[in-house]
């Protein structure tokens, strides 16, 4: 089994990949991560076919995983927001998204978008774990954190 990280991403429409990516990897850099490390992007079903989050799990080469704005609204977070409740039904897209598989919450919601207006992209960062009972097994890929 493979251990790293999975990226919550939340996008307006017309977002492009070099805007996700580049938010993706200022977020892990500040979580001491190298891209290598992403396993996943996650995101609401809604934004599922949007080209500029898939491009950027394209080029990631990982899968893009949606889940329902019912799902992610269950799910608790530290950075609710009421636009995205209006907008997609739920109060959080990225951090939920990411936390929705479970691990642990190592870069809250970035925003990012250009400057002087509206954030058109949100990121967040989570550590995935291995599954119970897949200790001792060699991964693939190890990815390490670095504490602040």
């Amino acid at each position: 089994m493979t251990d790293g990280v999975v990226v919550g991403v939340g996008a307006c429409r017309g977002v492009t990949a070099g805007d996700v990516l580049g938010l993706v990897e200022e977020s892990l850099r500040a979580a001491g991560l190298p891209m290598s490390c992403v396993t996943e992007l996650a995101t609401v079903d809604v934004k599922a076919d949007e080209p500029g989050i898939l491009a950027a799990a394209e080029r990631l080469g990982v899968p893009l995983v949606a889940y329902g704005a019912s799902r992610l609204a269950r799910i608790a977070v530290p950075t609710p927001s009421e636009q995205a409740r209006s907008l997609v039904g739920t109060a959080s897209v990225a951090e939920a998204a990411a936390l929705a598989g479970g691990g642990e919450l190592l870069v809250p919601k970035r925003k990012a978008g250009p400057p002087g207006r509206p954030a058109t992209v949100t990121c967040a960062v989570v550590r995935r774990f291995p599954p119970p009972g897949s200790e001792g097994k060699v991964s693939d890929h190890v990815c390490t954190h670095r504490q602040p």
